[in-house]
């Protein structure tokens, strides 16, 4: 039986869940995840882990912050005055903003708090620093 390999193409279900248990991803009800191996279509430590399966095998694994989206940056995080906002902004808790550089590149940025005075933006993945757990089941190698 053939091993997922660098280079191949594949289709896996997954789901991925917090440490808490909490489903942050999943395949369910939708058609598999199809990536190529080794073109960084995922994060290192799913890619990792698909690596060397054969087709039907499924695998749970805990993927570390430094093989998915990383630790969570102080640097990204800035508390600014509502005022600065554009006035057609309501903040909210959660909400998603975008943010576009000077060289045109975009971010999202989420509030994560705010008082009277001022807002408190994100800039990490929301997952950052984050141990994820995932199921897998590699459906098929394609090529």
């Amino acid at each position: 039986m053939a091993q997922a390999k660098l280079g191949d193409q594949v289709k896996v279900h997954y789901k991925g869940t917090l440490e808490d248990g909490a489903v942050f991803d999943t395949s369910e009800n939708m058609d598999p995840l199809e990536f190529t191996l080794g073109e960084g279509d995922v994060i290192p430590g799913f890619e990792n882990a698909v690596l060397g399966m054969n087709e039907g095998e499924s695998k749970t694994v805990s993927v570390p912050p430094d093989e998915a989206y990383g630790d969570s940056d102080e640097e990204l995080i800035l508390t600014v005055p509502r005022s600065d906002l554009p006035s057609q902004i309501v903040p909210e808790i959660g909400m998603v903003l975008k943010a576009t550089a000077d060289d045109g590149s975009v971010s999202h940025i989420i509030v994560s708090e705010m008082d009277e005075e001022s807002v408190t933006l994100d800039g990490n993945h929301p997952l950052a620093g984050q141990v994820l757990n995932f199921e897998i089941q590699l459906v098929e190698i394609v090529q």
